[in-house]
């Protein structure tokens, strides 16, 4: 059954077009999602969609009596509202009928309007409902129903918001960014529930675990033209990349032909037969395909950052609360040379203020944070960058560097760096108050990798990222040789640059976890539910793996991994210096005595990892 149809939709603002002509359907029970890169209208073709915006060519044709609720990136909620009065001020009639009930329920001296409140319940059969719905807010952590809407973080405001649109109970779901906001448990919870409700949506989110579980078809805008694909995130790939190969096979087949015909052009007199005057405009479409080109960057970086020391972070005995709301608790971790750290857990335990300690924003009211001399950080937060008026995207990155130093004497300026991350020259000499939200994020992030820092640490980045911009600054940190540190509830982005986790469970107790976020998923899904054991120690991963092992041995082990982990990034670095130029026997010899120490502590490390690892499992 057809919902929608979009048929030949364009926008544009000024000289700047976003697109042109795109149509496309959505049908019932289909759960589409948009792709497309930062500023090239994602968030207008959903305002179109959802009546929010009207488009400068075409139509959109709704089926008549449908019903279609938009979730937007800034939510419109009245602020003297609680959270009751916002999820009931929607058009949804069981949702009156529930309202009017609970009210009933307060004035119980009224025996006949609670009769017909109860009588109202069972025919719109209301009574799951509620129970839904109240599921719903606890699960966004919106139990306190009194709370006026003004008292709510920008998180909580969008969590109420998305809980209203679900609440609507509409025929079209649109969504932008539906993942952002909410926390891990929250966005599983989500992904669930849409996966088992027969419900059509229409979405952007740059959520990939999301889009491989929950999507069937995925709808691409690229270069202006809109491709779908009838699957899920995993379909989409291989099929996109069997599109491009055959695009560049193509592109490649007119470039021989364009110089074919380019010859032929030259050796013409000025009087034109019928037949050559068609050849000349053949002529003119194949010099289009030839020179089109992708704009899709692969960061393939040897950067040459500063060298960090032996010492690089030490966090002992750390202590922090607010209040009554502890954040740390006697905290202790040794940062080593090529640690990558994910740092998960729920909205409110405390990760950006641990970040916020790790860079002396914040001081510990207890323990201390030695930092070494060598660190440079690199600190990409959630507040973003307050560009000045007339500014343009090159002066905002050249107030941090004009460029990163690579091995071997090269560079990447910061033209390029801006390039690699989806601007192209002509953009970078755009006004700033030009760019999307999306579009911002992406120049803040360079603005920090500009300064070629070792220690990079990101608080939430993916947030308002597109796909493609996530890919590129995944294989950015992929090639980043320092300690990475990342705050982030993308699972797909966790589990591709982390090796290692932070666990903040609350009550400031943190698990030190060896493995990426699906690591630890598979391993909380295999423990035991026990009812009467606290969820802190359910959780704690340590518990059962250790019990055959004295203390000191339980130390050992949990410290050999990550020595191995700081070995193998020397043993690369030191093989790495074998291809300079110009080595000397003495430095070669010297270089082989160091690297032969360095495999012989490796070997020797793997063996007692190996004899304590039998010993746990015997």
């Amino acid at each position: 059954m057809n919902y929608i149809s979009v048929e030949n939709i364009s926008k544009s603002y000024g000289e700047l077009v976003l697109f042109q002509d795109l149509s496309f359907s959505i049908h019932k029970d289909q759960k589409i999602a948009l792709i497309a890169k930062n500023g090239t209208g994602k968030t207008s073709i959903l305002n179109i969609l959802s009546g929010k915006d009207q488009s400068d060519t075409g139509d959109v044709v709704m089926r008549k009596g449908l019903k279609v609720s938009f979730l937007s990136q800034e939510p419109s909620l009245d602020d003297n509202a609680t959270i009751e009065e916002t999820i009931f001020v929607g058009d949804s009639d069981v949702l009156k009928v529930i309202h009017d009930y609970e009210q009933a329920l307060l004035n119980p001296d009224d025996s006949e309007a609670y009769q017909k409140a109860f009588e109202n319940m069972e025919a719109y059969n209301a009574w799951d409902f509620e129970t839904q719905y109240k599921q719903i807010l606890f699960k966004f952590k919106l139990e306190d129903l009194q709370e006026k809407v003004k008292n709510l973080s920008g998180g909580q405001k969008k969590r109420l918001s998305l809980a209203q649109t679900l609440l609507s109970k509409p025929d079209v779901l649109i969504l932008d960014e539906p993942t952002n906001h909410l926390d891990l448990e929250m966005i599983e919870w989500l992904e669930s529930y849409f996966k088992d409700e027969n419900i059509t949506l229409f979405m952007v989110t740059h959520d990939r675990y999301f889009l491989e579980r929950v999507c069937n078809e995925i709808i691409e805008l690229d270069h202006g033209k809109l491709y779908s694909y009838k699957g899920n995130y995993s379909y989409y790939l291989d099929k996109k990349e069997a599109r491009v190969t055959q695009e560049a096979t193509e592109t490649n087949k007119a470039k021989q032909l364009f110089k074919k015909e380019l010859d032929w052009m030259r050796r013409q007199p000025k009087a034109r037969t019928t037949k050559s005057k068609s050849r000349i405009s053949d002529f003119t479409e194949i010099k289009h395909k030839a020179h089109q080109r992708r704009n899709d960057h692969v960061v393939q970086l040897e950067l040459n950052m500063e060298r960090l020391g032996s010492k690089i972070i030490e966090l002992h005995n750390v202590g922090h609360a607010f209040d009554d709301k502890i954040i740390l608790k006697k905290f202790e971790y040794v940062f080593k040379k090529g640690d990558r750290i994910g740092i998960i857990g729920k909205n409110g335990t405390g990760k950006s203020t641990f970040l916020n300690i790790l860079t002396g924003s914040i001081k510990p009211q207890n323990g201390k944070v030695v930092v070494g001399e060598t660190v440079k950080f690199g600190y990409y937060t959630q507040s973003g960058i307050q560009p000045k008026n007339g500014q343009k995207v090159i002066d905002i990155i050249k107030e941090f560097g004009d460029y990163i130093p690579l091995k071997k004497g090269r560079q990447i300026s910061a033209q390029q760096l801006l390039e690699r991350f989806l601007f192209s020259r002509k953009k970078q000499y755009d006004f700033v108050d030009k760019l999307s939200g999306g579009e911002l994020k992406r120049l803040y992030l360079c603005t920090v990798l500009i300064q070629n820092p070792n220690f990079l640490i990101l608080d939430e980045p993916t947030n308002d990222l597109d796909v493609v911009t996530l890919n590129v600054l995944e294989n950015f940190l992929l090639d980043f040789p320092g300690c990475l540190l990342v705050v982030s509830h993308d699972r797909y982005f966790m589990d591709k640059v982390v090796d290692h986790l932070f666990v903040f469970q609350g009550e400031g107790v943190i698990s030190n976890f060896p493995g990426n976020y699906s690591d630890y998923r598979t391993y909380e899904d295999s423990q035991p539910v026990v009812s009467d054991t606290p969820k802190s120690e359910k959780n704690d991963w340590k518990k059962d793996n250790t019990s055959r092992l004295s203390y000191n041995e339980q130390k050992e082990l949990n410290t050999i991994e990550s020595k191995l982990k700081s070995l193998e990034f020397d043993k690369n670095e030191i093989q790495s210096k074998f291809y300079t130029e110009g080595l000397s026997n003495e430095e070669i010899s010297d270089l082989s005595g160091k690297l032969q120490s360095i495999t012989d502590t490796i070997e020797e490390k793997e063996e007692r990892w190996l004899e304590l690892s039998s010993k746990l499992e015997g």
